[in-house]
């Protein structure tokens, strides 16, 4: 066995690893940083590739509710490392952010490199190590009860690390090709722990048209509209308990389905939905900023010689996308009824059959649940390992709710190692 030099394994090298391992390298633990990539930090890079949005700037109540059923247990982690501490945080790595117009925090030159490098550099300089090309496969024999013995692949070979405690921070199951494959799972469910199935979040969606039967866009929409945006849209569904979620944004057609932010945003609820009931329902406002009445009324006048889709740019403001929308999602009678027609543009029916593929989500929702968390996110059923980041069964919208939390439970399950540490010496 090859016996490491870190007191401490951090195994994932993302926002959570590198935050657990600032606070340990802190309090002068000898800690070393295990990734599977050739190098750290691979997804936040990617994060950041148009513009790093760090964090948000609303206030705690609504920022906290981002996190749905697990803002509880995220609270005291986000009330202690939160957007302010964050961005004080950056600050002192001399990256100075700024609050865009829609309340999101970016970096002042909105990107994740300078950030990272600046953070790399620091906790070298901090004593902190790196293991690159290390995947990990699991434990081994442990000779002695107060380390653990973790196995990993590496280009030369499976090696043995011995460290006396560890923290998990290995990421979703979303672009494995960065590293987060979500190949633990397999491995602490054998060990016992509660692992919820990781599913697709802040994900596109895969559409069926016309009669809500036939898979995909026409090829005839698909050839004029694929890729393109959809601008100026409010959209709303219901979730398996028949709550109603609404937002606003824009979104882009996708060469199977529809994707972007407005789409993300209400992508929990729709997941959940097509999980349930088999098919979900999203209602489409292509035209937020008219009523249902005024619509129905300037529909009704008389087109005379101009074509239909001259009177609904006309009329309406509908053209383009927006317009090649309501061919695909309404029967072709209702173009022949102002009022039916003015009901589709306010609530245009666009039904989801499938999620795209986990691996092309932004994010994914479940991982090790926080019940079977002690503190300081310290596994039960295995004392010395503490779990953070996103393989901990949450989830958020993008935003900058997910690298906050990212960020404040790294920063809580190296306190959590630390605490324990020094219980451990008592």
């Amino acid at each position: 066995m090859i016996r490491a030099e870190a007191l401490v394994a951090v195994i994932g090298g993302g926002p959570a690893g590198l935050m657990a391992a600032e606070v340990l390298a802190s309090h002068g633990i000898a800690v070393t940083v295990f990734d599977a990539m050739p190098s750290v930090g691979r997804k936040f890079l990617l994060a950041g590739r148009g513009g790093l949005n760090l964090t948000h700037s609303e206030d705690s109540t609504h920022f906290l509710s981002r996190y749905g059923v697990r803002s509880a247990e995220l609270a005291p982690m986000i009330d202690a490392f939160g957007p302010s501490a964050l961005r004080d945080w950056a600050a002192a790595l001399g990256v100075d952010t700024f609050v865009g117009s829609s309340g999101r925090v970016f970096p002042t030159e909105m990107k994740a490199a300078p950030l990272l490098r600046a953070w790399l550099a620091r906790l070298r300089t901090n004593g902190v190590k790196f293991a690159v090309r290390h995947r990990w496969l699991g434990w081994g024999p442990s000779p002695d009860a107060s380390a653990q013995v973790l196995r990993f692949a590496t280009p030369d070979g499976e090696r043995s690390v011995s460290a006396s405690a560890v923290v998990l921070a290995l990421g979703g199951g979303s672009w494995a090709k960065l590293g987060s494959d979500g190949a633990w799972v397999a491995t602490l469910r054998t060990q016992g722990i509660g692992v919820a199935d990781l599913r697709p979040a802040n994900c596109g969606f895969d559409v069926s048209c016309g009669d809500g039967l036939t898979p995909g866009w026409s090829a005839h929409f698909l050839e004029r509209f694929g890729g393109a945006p959809v601008k100026s849209l409010a959209a709303q569904c219901t979730d398996p308990q028949g709550r109603t979620h609404s937002h606003s944004g824009e979104c882009m057609i996708s060469a199977t389905g529809i994707e972007g932010g407005l789409i993300y945003a209400l992508s929990a609820p729709l997941r959940d939905t097509l999980a349930a009931q088999g098919e979900a329902t999203l209602h489409l406002d292509l035209a937020p900023g008219r009523s249902l009445a005024r619509l129905s009324t300037d529909l009704s006048r008389p087109r005379g010689s101009r074509s239909l889709a001259s009177h609904l740019q006309g009329q309406a403001g509908i053209k383009g996308v927006k317009a090649g929308l309501l061919r695909e999602c309404l029967p072709a009678a209702a173009f022949a009824d102002p009022v039916r027609l003015a009901a589709g543009i306010k609530a245009l029916p666009l039904r989801l059959r499938a999620t795209r593929p986990i691996d092309e989500a932004i994010s994914t929702a479940g991982g090790v649940r926080f019940e079977d968390t002690a503190a300081g996110l310290m596994l039960k059923a295995i004392p010395g390992v503490f779990c953070a980041g996103e393989m901990l069964d949450w989830e958020a919208p993008t935003g900058g709710y997910l690298l906050t939390a990212c960020f404040a439970s790294g920063r809580a399950a190296g306190q959590g190692v630390v605490d324990w540490l020094v219980a451990c010496k008592q």
